[in-house]
């Protein structure tokens, strides 16, 4: 059986292994999360030197910055080369009601993992209602004792 052989074909496989490597460099896959009083942001950098990680926040913005370099090696000929290499950059805005000053970050088995926990003036609190007596005194809604009814 005769293959035909088509240069474009193979032009085309080479340029779409060559963006989609550029692309994934540049992808940074997250989830968040609130659970409880506090919020977890987790990212995939899988291969990213710990050294490198640079999570900081200035006014609104959360900004995360990675970097994964390929292995230095001389005399290498590369057979498939499908990982990618370069820096990771996510920048996010946070909105008001955070504690941006106590966000805490670990970095285990390729996923970093920032917890920002949420503001104490942000946390719902509940508003204790007080009754005036005739007199103009105030005394607490604890201390008012309902009179029985007499029909």
């Amino acid at each position: 059986m005769a293959k035909t052989y088509d240069p474009f074909r193979e032009l085309d496989r080479f340029v779409g292994q060559m963006l989609n490597a550029d692309r994934a460099a540049a992808q940074m896959p997250m989830d968040l999360y609130r659970s409880g009083d506090h919020y977890v942001l987790t990212v995939d950098i899988p291969g990213a030197d710990p050294g490198t990680i640079d999570v900081n926040v200035e006014d609104r913005t959360l900004s995360i910055r990675a970097q994964r370099t390929a292995p230095e090696a001389n005399d290498v000929q590369w057979l498939a080369k499908e990982r990618p290499t370069g820096t990771y950059a996510r920048q996010l805005t946070v909105g008001r009601g955070l504690a941006l000053d106590a966000i805490s970050a670990t970095y285990h088995d390729g996923v970093l993992t920032l917890t920002i926990p949420v503001a104490q003036e942000a946390k719902p609190r509940r508003i204790e209602v007080q009754h005036g007596q005739s007199d103009g005194g105030v005394v607490q809604a604890e201390a008012v004792e309902a009179a029985p009814a007499n029909d």
